[in-house]
């Protein structure tokens, strides 16, 4: 019987995309199937509502259920007699059935976060916003009356979109209130979150240990506090003195952020009014204490963080930007202008094995030249386009003010703007800017011609502004009394000045654990640091945490003509790989090299190593066509290519005599948007040498072969139906924010076969809509290679921080549950979304005899005692460093619907590590989101469009 129950899927998967994607709640529109049993199927499934079958019958029991009588609960709705009753619907006629499925979910408050108020450097008003560039974001309920119709539609179409006008969350995961609603649900998509599962057993315990200290605090309880005044005062030091005038009432042992106070007593009253005098005006201010809520000491997150920032404070560091940093010990490097600034990074935090201190060793890299004289010598470069490239090196980059110590984010350049220009100071003067730096800081400014730096404040102290009804501030910064902070990429470029950085920044795990005893040491050894401590009754242990690990099983390599071989302890095969043969390979037999008439004889020494090389890997090489330029202009490569290009061209190979972004960017645009076609640009030094041209030609053969088409190796994978997707999103700060989703979708039961798409987001648009597009994509053409869905998804989310964990589990999901609808009612694959962390500070060392440590071998993993309380986390090291120490990845589940076991998560995480083919061993992070990043990358700095569908089942950003 066609269409009915479970029979619909067949016939719902005989069409091919007649009609278009539609939004969740849309109508799709009626038309009627038809299959043959045993009827092969020839084409991909269909998006769109399939009018019969188990969706619709549960929509029309739901709505019978709605038309019942609020006092005739136990009446039982009748199923219309045209459909036959499937399984299920027995349960769903009984008396007070709840008339939500697993699907309906309330959902926990988000926090709201509260902007602080800080001082900073003179600010010009700004017009402000108007109302349409303002986004509100409005929690929705997933409960209630006037969403029951919503619900209806949705539960008779199968979709798990979000119904209604549901607005996400803020980008920093936090959804603001509104009145008589304090908890934002939403109706369809609802985090499926398994509770926390037990540690997994694979593997053999490995001995280790991670920068964490046990905290141990006292029982009593502690009062929180809010504090206002009236007037409102925006100066936090100020905040912090007035209230600090009352010390007799408030007492000695407190910690105070100039909004929230906490203290280790009740002050008596629900409200404690104090007056003060404001020494700048004399005017009476009103401080009002409004006692809050009583806390545990385990729940004093917040308390503790503020506590060990003020220690950190005595000790006589300095905060930049969110850590702290010890100037008097900095460590210059003359020959590249630099120095290098120890520090510390400090946080308090509650975890599976209780309150604990995260602590670890960290450098701040400083330039000592000042922004204005990286101005003087990019107009000395080029004096015509002086402008454009003082906005491409100096927009989007952080400074640092040596005078307060403050970094920013420089988002414009005011060139009608200079220090003689004026603006209003607190008190109404008119001030220039040279007299408010000689005034408050002593600053002298020499140049009077400079144009002034722009940072626009956070999007948090916007909106507090907007709150108080002033117009949009920015703060002007003077390019002179400015430097910048962390590595441009011309730095990252140089291997010469990353060579002598990494001397003084990786610092290998034995240093790195004296370096957080010398912290605790520090701390004792201070009296009033101890003080600090004591007083708040906490006690630090003696020494980080050991945990108890486990390493996981070392992968077998499967290459061409059916050889295999370890991985090895380091996981590094590519010694093992040069005397195999690649799993498929790819004939070159139409291809052209391009090279200048000056590295012409590195060109052909290049084709005769590639002659020889290829066939040892089973790649059968033809001579291509070769060209020589008279000059290395940008019009010059890509006038040849485009009169060349042809259908059977296969690749074309750049040689460029230097690295230069603007003819790179030329020549990917080219050959991978407007005359798609596998490209590969290589810069004439790399082959220059000839000791390593033979190593230095086979890795760029491999990547030939990637990009062709061809597999390298691959691992055994157990999980059958299995699509493993990755997704990153590279930000542009040189286009206004505009940003970039990548996402990359293996096609095949090994992941050795992928399929590429991407995606751009404006600003004040969702990114997640684009990402929708590219999964309905990725998911048809699944279904071209295999003939069949995927019964199970896993996505691996990178470029998500901690306060984007909510957004994603309870919004992202819900987006990509609904392009699920599209290819039926009943297909509903398991789903699970894995946000991958490499930004972190957690290091796990391996403990060694004596208490010595070391970094850990690949395939340890920890996934209890620092993991989150509340979420399904595990830690996993990849990868195999030879300098400083490694880096574990944070693997956060935050939505599962599959029956994957820890064990198996794990493993499948590893192996998907050693996936990716521009490198012979493991990498940080599973294949997928290196590939997405890659793809990102390119389009974002070099393409700046879509790339051609062409190319997207094959690895052309490699």
């Amino acid at each position: 019987m066609a269409g009915y129950g479970r029979g619909g899927r067949g016939a719902a998967l005989f069409k091919l995309l007649e009609e278009p994607p539609r939004a969740p709640g849309a109508q799709a529109r009626e038309s009627e199937t038809s299959a043959e049993t045993g009827q092969q199927r020839s084409s991909p499934p269909q998006p769109g509502h399939v009018p019969t079958g188990r969706g619709q019958h549960l929509a029309q029991l739901y709505q019978q259920m709605q038309q019942a009588k609020p006092g005739e609960a136990g009446a039982a709705p009748q199923a219309s007699p045209s459909r036959p009753a499937g399984r299920g619907l027995a349960a769903l006629g009984a008396a007070g059935a709840a008339p939500f499925g697993r699907g309906i979910a309330a959902l926990g408050q988000q926090p709201v976060s509260r902007p602080g108020a800080t001082p900073s450097p003179p600010r010009l008003s700004d017009s402000p916003p108007q109302e349409s560039q303002v986004q509100k974001v409005t929690p929705h309920h997933g409960q209630g009356d006037d969403q029951t119709a919503g619900v209806t539609q949705q539960m008779g179409k199968m979709t798990v979109g979000a119904n209604g006008h549901i607005s996400p969350p803020g980008r920093n995961g936090h959804v603001s209130p509104q009145e008589g609603k304090k908890t934002p649900e939403y109706s369809a998509g609802v985090t499926h979150m398994k509770p926390k599962p037990e540690p997994g057993t694979a593997g053999k315990p490995f001995a280790a240990a991670a920068n964490y200290i046990r905290i141990q605090v006292p029982d009593h309880a502690i009062w929180q506090y809010h504090v206002s005044y009236d007037p409102p005062i925006d100066n936090r030091r100020l905040c912090i003195r007035l209230l600090y005038e009352h010390s007799e009432v408030i007492g000695r042992v407190r910690a105070f952020d100039g909004a929230i106070l906490y203290l280790p007593k009740d002050l008596g009253n629900k409200v404690t009014t104090f007056k003060s005098i404001r020494r700048s005006d004399e005017r009476e201010i009103t401080v009002k204490v409004q006692q809050t809520r009583t806390l545990e000491s385990k729940d004093c997150v917040q308390l503790f963080n503020i506590i060990f920032r003020r220690v950190l404070k005595i000790l006589d560091m300095k905060q930049v930007g969110r850590h702290y940093y010890i100037p008097g010990r900095s460590v210059p490097i003359p020959q590249h202008k630099l120095e290098v600034w120890p520090g510390y990074i400090v946080a308090v935090q509650e975890y599976s094995g209780g309150l604990m201190l995260h602590t670890d060793a960290s450098h701040k890299v400083l330039s000592n030249e000042t922004v204005l004289e990286q101005m003087r010598e990019l107009y000395r470069r080029n004096k015509n386009t002086f402008k454009e490239e003082c906005t491409r090196h100096i927009v989007g980059t952080i400074v640092m003010t040596r005078y307060n110590n403050r970094t920013y984010r420089v988002d414009d350049i005011a060139w009608d703007k200079n220090p003689m220009s004026t603006f209003q100071y607190h008190n109404s003067e008119e001030m220039t800017f040279a007299d408010y730096y000689r005034k408050t800081y002593e600053k002298e400014i020499t140049d009077m011609g400079q144009p002034l730096l722009i940072s626009r404040p956070k999007k948090s102290e916007q909106r507090e502004q907007q709150k108080r009804g002033g117009g949009l501030e920015v703060i002007c910064l003077i390019p002179e009394l400015a430097c910048t902070t962390g590595l441009s990429d011309d730095m990252r470029a140089d291997f010469r000045v990353m060579k002598d950085l990494a001397t003084h920044t990786r610092i290998t795990p034995e240093k790195r654990h004296q370096v957080m005893l010398q912290y605790l040491d520090s701390i004792r050894s201070n009296p009033d640091a101890l003080a600090e401590l004591t007083n708040w009754g906490i006690r630090l242990d003696n020494d980080i945490l050991p945990v108890n690990a486990r390493q996981l099983p070392m992968e077998k390599i499967f290459a061409g003509n059916n050889v295999s071989f370890m991985a090895g302890p380091q996981a590094d095969w590519g010694r093992d790989l040069g005397r195999a043969r690649v799993l498929t390979p790819v004939n070159l037999n139409h291809w052209m090299v391009i090279a200048t008439k000056r590295d012409s004889s590195k060109a052909q020494e290049f084709l005769n190593t590639m002659s020889k090389v290829c066939p040892q890997m089973g790649i059968k090489c033809e001579m291509p066509m070769t060209f020589e330029l008279q000059d290395d202009k940008t019009q010059s490569y890509i006038s040849l290519i485009r009169d060349r290009i042809n259908p059977q061209l296969q690749l074309v190979i750049a040689i460029f005599p230097t690295s230069r972004d603007d003819r790179y960017s030329a020549f990917k645009k080219l050959c991978c948007v407007e005359a798609p076609v596998p490209s590969q640009a290589i810069i004439a030094r790399t082959i220059g040498q000839p000791q390593k041209l033979r190593s230095v030609t086979q890795k760029i053969a491999l990547q030939i072969n990637c990009k062709l088409g061809g597999d390298l190796w691959h691992l055994d994978i157990p999980l059958k139906g299995l699509m493993t997707v990755g997704i990153d999103v590279f930000h542009d700060p040189s286009r206004s924010g505009r940003s970039i989703g990548a996402v990359i979708a293996s096609m095949n039961k090994v992941m050795t076969r992928w399929y590429s798409r991407c995606c751009f987001q404006d600003p004040h648009q969702e990114l997640i809509d684009g990402l929708k597009m590219c999964l309905t994509a990725a998911l048809k053409k699944y279904h071209d290679v295999n003939h069949e869905l995927p019964g199970k998804i896993i996505i691996f989310r990178d470029g998500v921080g901690d306060g984007q964990l909510a957004v994603v589990a309870e919004y992202e999901q819900a987006q990509f549950t609904s392009c699920f609808a599209q290819f039926g009612a009943d297909y509903m694959p398991k789903l699970s979304i894995v946000v991958v962390q490499k930004r972190i500070n957690t290091r796990i060392f391996g403990v060694l005899q004596g208490s010595r440590m070391d970094n850990p071998p690949p395939g340890v993993v920890v996934d209890h005692t620092i993991t989150r309380r509340d979420w399904y986390d595990f830690f996993l090291v990849s990868q195999h460093v030879r300098q400083g120490t490694v880096s574990p990845t944070h693997y956060v589940v935050v939505y599962d619907t599959s029956t994957l076991k820890p064990d198996h998560m794990q493993r499948l995480a590893y192996k998907l590590t050693h996936m990716y083919y521009n490198w012979p061993g493991t990498v940080r992070v599973p294949a997928p989101c290196q590939y997405a990043h890659k793809l990102a990358y390119l389009v974002g700095q070099s393409l700046h469009k879509e790339p051609s569908l062409e190319l997207s089942d094959r690895l052309f950003y490699l």
